[in-house]
């Protein structure tokens, strides 16, 4: 007996790591790396799908998926646990015609037509579970029914200088949301356009079938460089464009600036507005008690949450639940993640620690353009002094610390 027909289902790429993200991705996959004092980054979509009455999930996840299905919960904090709704994890598997990893963005859907077809949809929206956005899928889908597509792409403006990092998209604009593609191109330079793709996807569910079985045959599995282009003048195609907030969180950089977009008078991610959902209980943030301010504690322009206690000085940072901030200690242009500790007269500016890290009294961290990041688990002795742009393996104690100076750019291992 088939399952009820579901009219659309969603797939999330949510599998991977990326070395530009250094060792906040050592443990746990990009989608699950924390975001915003209280999230991770797979919020954002996420939260979407359920905003837009999206409530079938398939989440493709292969490196390190612990942390990811520990904080999915079965779909609860999105309400998308019962009849005709729920989020399924994906993992690669062996079995006949099926390899033991994803080879790429299109072989992980691939290896997944079972579940898809299980389903039967009328469309299939794939996602990115890394980016950090706001988007009702519904206008989306709706343009695509009406244009009979047989797969439409999401782009967004982006600068022509950062074009060449994308797959880029030359629409014909037909309407206010998008029209035809005439043109893709996967990350050229020079760019081809300023559109670039958000990896969202919308498909005729005969149509992402027939291609990825095409696509199984050839040494390269991915939707921006296979797929797509060989779509173009066979399949009817379409663009739409989307003109609200894009943060793409892929380097060390992207992740600190879109962190530091959350600040200011009039931040351009307003998570109230956006209605972002997350899992309370994983890290036991709703079991937290308040935060705690000393009498000499001052913040500005900072974002802090349950759990923290501080005495020192706040400066456009962004604190997760349980970091312990000592007296005459001074953080600025920081992202602290859970339960981190900064010892009495520390300094840290433009730092990005990850959980539990230890800094100990009076050490120096950044200070300059580059970012400095700490992993996880790691004590930083006294004294010690971090220049712009190191980075400091996870694990570490005092004893992995030679000196009392690092320069710009070295990594501690």
């Amino acid at each position: 007996m088939k399952a009820p027909r579901i009219p659309l289902i969603a797939m999330i790429l949510a599998g991977g790591r990326v070395d530009e993200l250094s060792v906040l991705t050592f443990f746990r996959p990009k989608a699950a790396v924390p975001f915003g004092g209280l999230y991770r980054v797979i919020d954002f979509p996420m939260s979407n799908l359920m905003h837009s009455g999206i409530w079938m999930v398939g989440v493709l996840s292969q490196y390190r998926p612990y942390s990811l299905m520990n904080h999915l919960d079965y779909g609860i904090p999105w309400d998308m646990v019962g009849r005709r709704r729920g989020v399924y994890i994906l993992p690669p598997f062996k079995g006949h015609e099926a390899s033991d990893w994803y080879k790429g963005t299109a072989d992980a859907v691939y290896q997944n037509l079972e579940f898809i077809r299980r389903w039967h949809p009328k469309e299939v929206l794939i996602l990115s579970g890394d980016h950090v956005y706001h988007m009702d899928y519904r206008p989306l889908i709706q343009f695509h029914r009406e244009c009979k597509a047989d797969l439409t792409v999401a782009f967004t403006p982006v600068a022509e200088e950062e074009a060449h990092r994308f797959g880029q998209g030359i629409v014909s604009e037909e309407t206010p949301f998008g029209g035809r593609l005439l043109d893709y191109q996967e990350k050229v330079r020079p760019p081809v356009s300023n559109l670039a793709s958000l990896t969202i996807y919308v498909f005729r569910p005969e149509v992402l079938e027939e291609v990825l079985i095409e696509n199984a045959k050839s040494d390269s599995h991915e939707f921006g460089r296979d797929i797509i282009p060989k779509m173009l003048g066979s399949y009817r195609l379409y663009g739409f464009i989307h003109r609200g907030y894009w943060g793409y969180t892929r380097t060390i950089e992207e992740y600190w600036q879109t962190h530091m977009d959350l600040l200011g008078p009039n931040p351009k991610i307003d998570l109230k507005k956006w209605r972002v959902c997350t899992n309370l209980s994983h890290r036991h943030i709703r079991d937290r008690k308040p935060t705690i301010l000393g009498s000499r504690a001052t913040i500005c322009d900072s974002l802090f949450y349950n759990g923290s206690e501080i005495h020192g000085e706040i400066i456009r940072s962004v604190i997760f639940p349980g970091v312990r901030i000592g007296e005459g200690a001074v953080i600025k242009d920081s992202v602290l993640l859970y339960d981190t500790v900064i010892e009495a007269g520390a300094k840290l500016e433009k730092v990005i620690c990850d959980t539990e890290v230890v800094i100990e009294a009076k050490a120096e961290l950044g200070g300059g353009p580059e970012i400095v990041v700490v992993g996880r688990q790691t004590r930083i002795p006294e004294g010690v002094q971090l220049a712009p742009g190191v980075t400091v393996y996870p694990g570490l104690d005092p004893s992995h610390f030679s000196q009392r100076t690092y320069s710009a750019g070295e990594v501690i291992r």
